[in-house]
């Protein structure tokens, strides 16, 4: 009887733990500011400001990422070209596959929650981003006589 409740104990873990691919894309899309670059587990980038944000959209495995610059009144201006993407998932890992007129290149998601996403690259560097919240302050707001 111990042996059958270890064995169920497990296997309730063990499924509970393993994230389905399209757990990995439920919030991906959306605006992302990079928070931390970590380059090996001794060398990490912070980034408290994001004059550029990366703006991520993907629809049936197919989509696209571009950076843009938030502007003060909530809007957006484009700041590059748009990357296009298709996810595959390769060893029950999710890949990004970016490509443009000039590059290919892959990103594994390492972690994508509602407000947080990290990505890895080829080389093995980590990009650790938070969703990012857009400034939006009243320009026209008159002073008070």
């Amino acid at each position: 009887m111990m042996r059958v409740s270890i064995v169920l104990i497990l296997m309730i873990f063990f499924t509970g733990c393993n994230n389905k691919p399209a757990d990995h894309l439920e919030h991906i899309n959306g605006y992302w500011g990079i928070e931390k670059v970590e380059f090996s587990k001794d060398s990490i980038r912070d980034f408290k400001i994001n004059e550029i944000v990366d703006y991520i959209e993907i629809v049936d495995s197919l989509g696209f990422r571009v950076k843009v610059k938030p502007q003060f009144d909530g809007s957006y201006i484009p700041a590059g070209e748009p990357e296009k993407i298709i996810v595959t998932t390769e060893a029950n890992e999710v890949a990004l596959n970016y490509s443009t007129a000039f590059n290919s290149w892959k990103e594994i998601i390492v972690a994508s929650k509602e407000d947080k996403l990290s990505l890895k690259n080829e080389r093995g560097i980590i990009y650790h981003y938070k969703r990012y919240k857009p400034l939006k302050l009243d320009l026209d707001e008159k002073e008070n006589e």
